[in-house]
């Protein structure tokens, strides 16, 4: 996983290979303003299914390609109806745009992608689409 830093929707330094070490984890990415809001059914069906607890859900915005004056804007828009615990798991990334489409394999800007991480780092799972479509092969993955 890229060592990209990084900034949560609350403020917060992070950088997501460091925070997400020692958990198993899923993260949730958008490359694009379509793929980012593709990727909010994902997060709230993970977040509110119990099979999914004890697994940590980030989501994760690339705006790399969004004019600096904006990133602002588009920020505060995201922060709208999230909690701050859902704003502490939401990463804007501005840098390594290349390194991330790598990693997540990335085919379609316009869809969500999805990495299900054991707590080594592994990737058990890849994809990317609708959460109606995916979400069981995840599920099944954790098994």
């Amino acid at each position: 996983m890229p060592r990209t830093p990084a900034e949560t929707l609350s403020g917060k330094r992070i950088v997501l290979a460091e925070a997400l070490r020692g958990h198993a984890a899923v993260l949730v990415m958008g490359f694009t303003r379509a793929g980012g809001s593709a990727c909010d059914p994902w997060a709230r069906a993970l977040r509110a299914d119990p099979s999914m607890a004890g697994i940590a859900v980030f989501q994760a915005a690339m705006l790399e390609g969004a004019p600096g004056w904006l990133r602002a804007a588009i920020k505060s828009s995201m922060r709208k109806g999230l909690s701050p615990a859902e704003q502490d798991n939401f990463v804007i990334l501005v840098q390594d745009g290349k390194l991330w489409r790598s990693y997540f394999g990335v085919t379609a800007d316009q869809d969500p992608y999805v990495v299900l991480l054991d707590a080594a780092g592994q990737v058990r799972w890849h994809g990317h689409g609708a959460a109606r479509d995916l979400e069981p092969l995840l599920k099944a993955a954790l098994k």
